[in-house]
């Protein structure tokens, strides 16, 4: 007897690993609301797993689901959606260069409308957009959308995302350290792609992170934050005080305060306009005042002053040792805008030993987070303008193995101003 294909579906997403249809399965994917996206506003219509997309007034914002499919072939696609009894919708679905359009009726069944958009011809493999557009007057709610259906011999094979975390895969680098006694760990990050609700991280640690993110079109930050003692995960207010890592200082302009529900522990940002396309500069130090306690400090070099300042220094206890396991990543923090490509690269990684030796670091290793592993494929790492790069998110095509390892050219000399700096 053979299973269903969308119980197959629950049962892989129960233990994690998304679903990415082959052969072994037949009949219609069903492929959720709440997966979609919109443009040009992200954040309009209204999308969450409970209610699919809702409040879809604004014909200028269209739905977007993504998903790649490895079959030429035809496509049939319909769509559930919710009318009042007595509305009408008309809505256009455009697939592969191709496009249809419907017009629904209000219904007083408590089951939702099946719109059927009829067939599309896939003509070749890979990731497809699958847009619908409102052709209702502005102010008219085009319907509150369940689910994308499709069907027919394209969909042998293909992957699609079903589940409610619309993110783009976190992706790092791992970097292979000469030594894991460091005193300072220097990087520098180019983006390349801006979109809202982007952090590209320069450098980490076992204790916190540095880089650099985009949180609204009009606002950038470059944050600084250092992780308490302990297994608390969400409520700071539950860690006490001998586990707390301590503010010692912070440069003009730069707030302090906490963090949670990603471990917790010290924050600080600077809000700056840093620029797309132009290289920030990161550095890290490490100072232990006994074997209990260091001090973790973060320097950012400005790029109007052309000198370093400190974003803020904080003493953690339970150490009092050095940095290790150094490392740099990219995370999409925001689910409305995983659709959308980001790339940055990082170059020129050199850390200082306690003896004030400089060492270069060429070689890093690439992974990513869950998310990367089946629902997301659209992650990459690798060498570009003798930078490591990564990249994720735009559903572009190809992806890197995880663990996969790239080495940069040397560049053979630290940077002079930060020598000069830690001298």
């Amino acid at each position: 007897m053979s299973i269903p294909r969308f119980l197959k579906c629950s049962a892989l997403l129960m233990i994690g690993l998304g679903c990415h249809w082959g052969t072994l399965w037949s009949g219609e994917l069903q492929i959720p609301a709440f997966t979609a996206y919109t443009l040009p506003d992200t954040d309009s219509p209204r999308i969450s797993e409970r209610g699919g997309v809702r409040g879809w007034t604004d014909p200028a914002n269209s739905v977007h689901w993504y998903g790649r499919l490895n079959q030429p072939g035809a496509l049939q696609a319909r769509l559930k959606v919710r009318l009042p009894e007595g509305a009408e919708s008309k809505l256009r679905l455009t697939v592969a260069g191709g496009f249809r359009e419907v017009t629904v009726q209000g219904s007083s069944g408590k089951e939702p409308i099946t719109a059927d958009f009829g067939t599309f011809s896939i003509e070749r493999p890979g990731y497809q957009d699958f847009r619908l557009e409102s052709l209702n007057p502005k102010g008219q709610n085009a319907g509150q959308l369940e689910a994308l259906i499709l069907d027919g011999p394209a969909l042998d094979g293909a992957h699609f995302n079903l589940k409610e975390r619309r993110n783009a895969a976190s992706v790092h680098l791992s970097y292979k350290a000469p030594t894991n006694a460091i005193a300072a760990f220097y990087c520098e990050v180019t983006a390349v792609e801006e979109p809202v609700t982007t952090f590209y991280m320069a450098c980490g640690w076992h204790r916190g992170y540095f880089g650099m993110q985009v949180n609204s079109p009009t606002e950038r930050r470059i944050i600084f934050s250092v992780w308490d003692s302990g297994n608390e995960a969400v409520d700071r207010n539950k860690v006490s005080d001998e586990k707390r890592v301590q503010l010692i200082g912070k440069g003009d302009g730069v707030y302090s305060g906490d963090f949670g529900n990603e471990g917790t522990g010290g924050h600080s940002h600077l809000k700056y306009p840093w620029k797309t396309g132009e290289t920030q500069r990161f550095l890290v130090t490490a100072q232990p005042t006994n074997q209990t306690f260091t001090i973790y400090s973060g320097y950012y070099f400005h790029p109007d002053s052309h000198r370093w300042m400190l974003i803020s220094s904080w003493k953690a206890p339970r150490e009092g040792g050095w940095l290790r396991s150094p490392h740099s990543f990219s995370e999409n923090f925001w689910g409305s805008t995983g659709h959308l490509p980001r790339k940055a690269l990082y170059g020129r990684q050199w850390i200082r030993t306690p003896g004030g030796d400089w060492l270069e670091i060429t070689e890093a290793s690439f992974s990513h987070d869950p998310t990367g592993k089946s629902d997301r494929l659209d992650r990459f790492m690798g060498v570009e303008k003798g930078q490591f790069f990564l990249s994720h998110g735009g559903f572009l095509e190809g992806s890197v193995p995880f663990g996969q390892r790239f080495t940069r050219p040397a560049t053979g000399q630290p940077p002079k101003e930060l020598v000069d700096f830690l001298h």
